[in-house]
């Protein structure tokens, strides 16, 4: 999952790709590649096995939703721990033409990808027989607020399987995120300028 600068995200700054390793599972080692976009940057390694630690007894069979997924980084390394679905949406054409590359040639069938706003698709979802996720990848881009936003329609639009596990990152700045009042914080942390944090659903 990449952070997405404000500033112009789609512009290509080079010709060149950049990687990504999976950590861990099935794909454990492989390199994916994905394309130099200026403020497109992977989670960190660290942070990412950090994270699917917390997630070890919730990603195997889980429907995962990976929010802004820039290089797919979470996506993948969810499918490679043995989740049975992954939806990937992303606003840049190219970088879901990369996506599409890097799924055909991991063979995964468990993939699908939407190019589009992740605001305007969730406001589009009507709530009734629509996939419910266990897991939710969210890393919008900084100083936007889009993250308060995307949590409240997750939960507006019944996307959300019970005790679903949502990621959120945010810049460091936003000590306070808002997010409905039956999501409780699991775990939090803060490296460098990124906080990120794990909440649990619970049925309201």
């Amino acid at each position: 999952m990449a952070r997405r600068r404000p500033q112009r995200p789609t512009q290509k700054v080079s010709s060149g790709n950049q990687q990504v390793r999976i950590i861990g599972g099935e794909w454990r080692g492989r390199k994916l590649n994905f394309p130099e976009i200026e403020g497109l940057r992977p989670t960190p390694d660290r942070v990412r096995e950090t994270l699917f630690n917390w997630l070890s007894a919730y990603v195997p069979g889980g429907r995962c939703l990976d929010m802004f997924s820039g290089s797919g980084a979470l996506g993948f390394e969810a499918l490679s721990r043995g989740a049975i679905h992954v939806t990937m949406i992303d606003n840049s054409a190219e970088v879901i033409h990369q996506l599409r590359q890097n799924i055909q040639e991991l063979k995964s069938q468990h993939a699908e990808l939407v190019t589009g706003s992740v605001v305007n698709w969730l406001e589009a979802r009507s709530g009734d027989l629509e996939i419910q996720y266990d897991i939710v990848f969210m890393d919008p881009p900084f100083n936007k607020d889009l993250a308060p936003l995307c949590c409240l329609l997750l939960e507006q639009k019944k996307m959300l399987a019970d005790n679903a596990m949502i990621y959120v990152e945010t810049e460091k700045e936003m000590a306070d995120l808002q997010v409905p009042d039956n999501w409780e914080l699991y775990r939090e942390k803060t490296a460098g300028q990124v906080t990120y944090r794990l909440y649990q659903r619970r049925s309201c």
